[in-house]
């Protein structure tokens, strides 16, 4: 049986607009009452034999108001974004035009000094390859939404690039089935019920 991961995004801590790059702020008033409404569908989620999330103050939160009660790996952190961080994107490129210019275009440029996106995407995979595999475990990971892009580009084989191109949105969940090396992307949804004729 292959290993089951689900990642759940974390609730938010700021606006969509003033979300900072490797921001460790805690959940906002809205993320609070956003993980109290999706409770109810992501609580069986606890179930999982392993419970983990990213070691962001919004993540642990996330994870223990769900009642995940997750235990923190460091390699589930956001992308070190150097003298990026605690900057929006905007104050970045404000600051720093060609050199986000130059990391938005070539995944293993670290112009901020911090870590570039293929070696984040490297690190978050080899965290999802080294999970215990003990006849299809179900593995539950509160992550901040960059955390889980990652992990899809990666579980996917991906070009860097489309790392880009992957909208997660807070509480949404992605879960990936296999083993290392070896990964898939699992939709789970109502199955449609055959007609009657």
């Amino acid at each position: 049986m292959p290993l089951r991961v689900t990642f759940v995004a974390a609730a938010r801590s700021a606006p969509l607009l003033a979300e900072r790059f490797d921001d460790d702020r805690p959940l906002d008033r809205s993320g609070w009452d956003e993980v109290q409404r999706a409770a109810g569908e992501l609580l069986p989620l606890a179930g999982a034999e392993l419970r983990y999330c990213s070691p962001t103050l919004r993540s642990r939160a996330t994870g223990d108001v769900l009642g995940y009660t997750p235990l923190v790996q460091p390699a589930l952190r956001d992308c070190d974004m150097g003298r990026w961080r605690g900057l929006t994107l905007g104050e970045a490129m404000a600051r720093e035009p060609a050199a986000v210019d130059a990391w938005l275009a070539d995944p293993r440029a670290t112009p901020h000094g911090g870590e570039s996106l293929l070696a984040f995407i490297s690190r978050v995979g080899g965290w999802l390859d080294t999970r215990p595999a003990a006849d299809g475990g179900r593995i539950v990971a509160v992550a901040e939404p960059g955390v889980v892009r990652a992990a899809l580009v990666y579980a996917l084989k991906a070009p860097p690039a489309s790392y880009w191109n992957i909208d997660v949105r807070p509480l949404s969940t992605t879960t990936v089935t296999g083993r290392a090396g070896r990964w898939n992307l699992r939709f789970d949804g109502v199955a449609a019920q055959p007609s009657r004729a």
